[in-house]
């Protein structure tokens, strides 16, 4: 066998064909996921190992070998080890020609040697960058992922995975990479809408000092900033007739806070209604005055907006909502509806920096089905996804449920990070909504251990599976350890009755 040589192509039924060829395995470190090479008449054709088949002909009948294991294993009788053999399928990714890979167009011929892919190939095949985020290393060879930056932040990011498959840990691993970078390599800010207070613990590590966490509770919307077509997004209910009720209250109050140089509140809004707007509406007044005060019930408005997001979203730093703390779902619609739409409007106007917006469960903010009230910020985040590659404004969403994420969405995910994923019905939305998955591949997604994602789109020439690195930052997550959770609980709990007894 000649140095390198791992296998030789066989002729079967199926092959070998342009698509697809199989080969006998000649060496024992061959594993299914692995790439490899054959050379042909238009250069080397490039392949990766869909799945790997072991035979022995002495046991292929059942009743013979039934019938000998009775007295004697059959190892002992006849030379079984040396029958036995192993058959790799593998998937013709494409052939260089010279330094570009064309389409194959030819098969490989049946008795070709196939050796393993060297490292140099892979990087060319899969665009690998020597100065891009290194996110883990290909399963099967050494070589790191180092993924470009705009390649798979610009036109958006989906990261999908069942729960507890390290949705978050890769994420978490990305954030990294991304604040490690130099001035001069390019910076974005990083902003994280964090549902269950995953990223918070960020602070309290090396990158304490490029880190901010903003409590949902001391999260303020300056309300003069409020138009009358948000209330209507916020309030689904109200009809067209009200919001043209409350267009010349709102211009009226606006142009008075401009002449007295003071922000008009929602407090004002309120009286101006109960005051200004004809009682003869009374079918159109009390139904608005009553969504108004339960709008103030939230809580969620001020004179300005705290924190002030030009000066909260920085290059090469981390800001994180955590909005772990609020419990009504609706409160925190509306916030994420605001940041969106906030942060894309500054960011067009270049008074923050690119920027890539991170959104947890991103499911329950931009659900594919369902009704408008429950679904306050999915109109923001698909214009973000829509139009924000132009400007800078990149979106990152992560879902456990990628079969309830708006379509129109995750389409315009030009690149998706796919771990763990055993619900039939999201698998197989995953295998309509991302191009170049086989079969093989969607089969192998149910199978991934934590930490092993598939990395398909723009980002990467051809789907690749990878192992992610482990994270700098040691910190834990809320809710994490259930058995740390457990034992706290335990402790606290005896500690407060010794505290009482000893009281007493």
């Amino acid at each position: 066998m000649a140095e390198g040589e791992i296998g030789t192509v066989v002729s079967t039924m199926e092959g070998p064909t342009t698509l697809s060829f199989s080969f006998v395995i000649l060496s024992p470190g061959v594993r299914k996921g692995q790439f490899v090479k054959v050379q042909s008449s238009s250069g080397f054709v490039l392949a990766s190992v869909t799945e790997i088949t072991r035979a022995n002909r002495y046991f292929e009948r059942a009743e013979s070998v039934a019938e000998y294991e009775r007295n004697l294993p059959l190892g002992q009788s006849f030379p079984t080890g040396e029958w036995e053999y192993s058959v790799a399928a593998a998937r013709v990714h494409g052939v260089f020609e010279g330094e570009n890979i064309a389409r194959s167009t030819f098969p490989v011929a049946p008795g070709s040697r196939v050796v393993a892919a060297e490292d140099e190939l892979l990087k060319k095949f899969l665009q690998l960058d020597d100065n891009g985020l290194e996110l883990g290393h290909l399963q099967h060879h050494s070589l790191p992922a180092k993924i470009s930056m705009g390649k798979l932040l610009q036109k958006h990011l989906a990261i999908l995975a069942m729960s507890g498959s390290g949705k978050s840990y890769f994420m978490s691993v990305l954030i990294e990479e991304l604040l490690d970078r130099k001035p001069e390599q390019g910076r974005m800010a990083v902003v994280v809408l964090d549902s269950h207070g995953e990223y918070i613990g960020f602070r309290q590590t090396q990158y304490g000092k490029s880190t901010r966490v903003i409590g949902a509770k001391k999260l303020r919307i300056a309300f003069r900033r409020i138009t009358p077509h948000m209330l209507a997004e916020w309030a689904p209910d109200i009809s067209s007739a009200q919001v043209r009720e409350l267009v010349p209250i709102m211009e009226a109050l606006r142009k008075e806070s401009k002449e007295k140089h003071e922000a008009y509140s929602l407090e004002d809004l309120i009286s101006r209604v109960e005051t200004g707007m004809d009682d003869k509406k009374g079918n159109m007044k009390k139904p608005l005055l009553a969504w108004l005060s339960e709008l103030r019930s939230l809580r969620l408005f001020g004179a300005t907006d705290s924190p002030k997001l030009e000066e909260a979203v920085s290059p090469g730093m981390l800001t994180v909502f955590d909005l772990s703390e609020i419990e009504n779902m609706r409160k925190k619609q509306i916030m994420v509806s605001y940041l969106c739409k906030r942060l894309f409007k500054l960011r067009k106007k270049e008074k923050i920096p690119p920027f890539a917006l991170v959104v947890e469960e991103a499911h329950n903010y931009a659900p594919e089905k369902a009704d408008r009230r429950f679904a306050l910020a999915k109109g923001p985040i698909i214009m973000i996804a829509r139009e924000g590659r132009k400007f800078g404004a990149c979106l990152c969403l992560i879902s456990q449920r990628p079969v309830h994420l708006a379509t129109t969405a995750l389409a315009q995910c030009n690149t998706n990070i796919i771990l763990r994923i055993t619900n039939p019905f999201d698998v197989d939305h995953v295998g309509k909504s991302c191009e170049g998955i086989d079969r093989a591949m969607l089969d192998s997604i149910t199978t991934l251990r934590v930490g092993e994602a598939l990395f398909v789109g723009e980002a990467v020439g051809s789907p690749v599976f990878v192992k992610i690195r482990k994270r700098k930052a040691s910190f834990s997550a809320k809710g994490r350890d259930l058995e740390l959770i457990a034992r706290k609980f335990d402790e606290e709990s005896s500690r407060k009755k010794e505290d009482v007894e000893a009281f007493l």
